[in-house]
C-alpha cells in the first residue's frame, strides 16, 4: 500500500488537472502547504503556464515564496509580467521571501511600474533583500527621487518600515507615523 503522503499528492495533482478553476485554485493551495519536490516542479510549471486561470498562477507564486526553493526565482522573475494583478503581486512578494540577488534588478524596474501596490511591494521585497531603496513616485510624476526610505522617513518625522515591524507590542503605532506606549493611550492617564 503507497504511503498517504503519495495518495494525497496523487489525489492533488488529480485536482490541478481538473477543468474545474475552482478545484485547481485549491489544490494549488494544498500542494503548497504540502511542500516538497513534487509540489516545487508542479508550482513552477503553474506559475510559467501562460493558459492557466490567473488566479491559479497567483497563488502558485504565492506559494513557491512560502516553499522558499530558490528554483522558483527564474520563473517568478518571467511572472512579474505576467497579467492581471495576483501573479506579479505575489510574485514580487515571494522573490522578496526568497531573498536572491538575481531578483534585484527585476524588483528595481518595478519599481517605476504605474501601480503602487507593485511598486511598493517592489520596495519591501528590495528591503528583504538589504538592497538601499529610493522613494519612487509614479512615472507619470515629477518628484525627484532623492531620498532613501530610511531618511526621507527621518526627515518627515515618521518611522520606515522596518522601524515600523520593529515597534514593540507595547506601543501603539499613530497614523501619523509615530509611537506611544499602550499605557499613554489609556483614558485617565
Amino acid at each position: 500500500m503507497a504511503d498517504p503522503d503519495s495518495v494525497v499528492l496523487k489525489q492533488i495533482l488529480s485536482e490541478l488537472r481538473d477543468v474545474n478553476k475552482e478545484k485547481r485554485r485549491t489544490a494549488v493551495m494544498k500542494l503548497g502547504m504540502m511542500g516538497g519536490e513534487e509540489a516545487v516542479t508542479n508550482l513552477i510549471m503553474l506559475v510559467r503556464n501562460h493558459n492557466e486561470d490567473l488566479i491559479v498562477r497567483g497563488r502558485a507564486a504565492l506559494m513557491l515564496g512560502r516553499l522558499g526553493d530558490t528554483r522558483a526565482v527564474e520563473p517568478l522573475i518571467e511572472a512579474l509580467d505576467a497579467p492581471g494583478f495576483q501573479t506579479p503581486l505575489h510574485a514580487l512578494e515571494s522573490l522578496g521571501r526568497l531573498g536572491d540577488p538575481r531578483a534585484v534588478e527585476p524588483l528595481q524596474r518595478m519599481l517605476t511600474n504605474h501601480h503602487d501596490k507593485f511598486r511598493e511591494a517592489a520596495r519591501v521585497a528590495l528591503a528583504r533583500l538589504g538592497v538601499p531603496v529610493e522613494v519612487v513616485s509614479a512615472p507619470d510624476h515629477e518628484t525627484p527621487a532623492s531620498q532613501t526610505a530610511p531618511s526621507a522617513a527621518r526627515d518627515t518625522g515618521r518611522r520606515s518600515e522596518a522601524q515600523t515591524e520593529a515597534t514593540p507590542s507595547n506601543e501603539v503605532l499613530r497614523l501619523d507615523g509615530t509611537a506611544d506606549s499602550v499605557a499613554d493611550t489609556l483614558p485617565g492617564r
